[in-house]
């Protein structure tokens, strides 16, 4: 039987198609996008080496091919590649080979999907606004606490009251930076070309400066072409997702930067033909379940002495190039991905 079906190339329609030995014998773009794969890895191996033995998925498969019509599993729950998807499958026997089928996957909610990132980007943008025009009220008052304090500490005569005017002067410092940090996406992005493993090992090599016991592993697609971004507001982004992973592990884990190509890609409500996408994983405790719908909301932080701000930032820098983050978390394994067009 013939596999090749160039016609499904350019649908957004994630396909399979499998012989009846359930081996893979086409996937397409959508299909390599949607699992994180490649055909040139998959096509010939089993199913199961992308899906494992998962039941539902095989019986639906059973139920498709001895009724010998289309059959739609609603809620299928698939684990493949590291990642944890809730699908729609529906498998559909071809002919005239018995035992071939076509998988055809839809992701749940998909509707819901685009309202949750249109509520979540206003969410951001309206975090934003909020902060900056915080971080400037609270800015000059700061100041003129500092020169007080300073003014009084030259004025004292006990040195055994100088001190309380340190803590002073240290903690409107203290209070200073963290407002610079509110503040620091408000800058545009310096666009140039850019090498995103240039970047990542920039992002790598400051991670282990700061833990040098952590394990840093790569997994580059070395295909990829150079984009159009700012890379210090890129480094940044990475390196607070990085750093949010290693202190969550004390310094001593496992952390992963992968990349990979990414086709038909929605990404700020607009449609992309090509995509890059970066991987940051680690094999820590994982993010607690309470966290996980406020994660990117300013001053919300699972760890203590966490200021909040570091993935909230990261967003507004990713954001910034058109781009976005998710997130899955499980116990042993969290993967942040940051997105980016691939602009023509």
């Amino acid at each position: 039987m013939d596999y090749a079906t160039p016609g499904l190339d350019i649908l957004a329609t994630a396909v399979l198609l499998v012989d009846d030995s359930c081996a893979i014998r086409y996937l397409n773009p959508a299909a390599e996008n949607m699992f994180g794969v490649s055909a040139l890895h998959i096509v010939g191996r089993p199913l199961s080496d992308l899906f494992g033995q998962n039941k539902e998925l095989f019986k639906a498969l059973d139920s498709a091919l001895q009724q010998g019509a289309s059959f739609t599993e609603h809620e299928l729950h698939v684990n493949t590649n590291g990642h944890q998807l809730q699908l729609s499958c529906t498998i559909t026997p071809l002919e005239p080979q018995a035992g071939a089928a076509a998988l055809e996957f839809h992701p749940v909610g998909g509707s819901m999907k685009i309202a949750r990132e249109e509520q979540a980007l206003a969410q951001a943008h309206a975090s934003q606004t909020l902060l900056r025009q915080l971080a400037h009220e609270i800015r000059n008052p700061l100041g003129g606490i500092r020169g007080a304090a300073q003014l009084l500490e030259a004025e004292l005569d006990a040195p055994n009251l100088a001190e309380y005017t340190q803590v002073i002067i240290k903690e409107t410092d203290r209070l200073q930076g963290l407002l610079d940090r509110m503040l620091a996406p408000a800058r545009r992005p310096n666009v140039q070309t850019v090498n995103i493993h240039e970047v990542i090992e920039r992002v790598r090599s400051l991670l282990l400066a700061e833990f040098p016991e952590l394990v840093v592993r790569r997994d580059y697609d070395l295909s990829l072409p150079e984009i159009k971004a700012d890379p210090e507001q890129l480094i940044q982004a990475m390196l607070n997702i990085a750093r949010n992973a290693a202190q969550a592990m004390h310094g001593k884990g496992d952390i992963q930067l992968r990349t990979r190509i990414a086709r038909q890609v929605t990404l700020a409500m607009k449609r992309w033909n090509l995509a890059m996408r970066i991987e940051i994983i680690d094999n820590g405790p994982g993010i607690p379940e309470d966290l996980r719908d406020t994660l990117f909301f300013p001053l919300i932080s699972g760890r203590d002495g966490g200021t909040g701000l570091g993935l909230t930032l990261a967003q507004s820098l990713v954001q910034r190039h058109e781009g976005a983050i998710y997130m899955e978390s499980a116990p042993g394994h969290t993967c942040f991905s940051i997105l980016l067009p691939i602009k023509p």
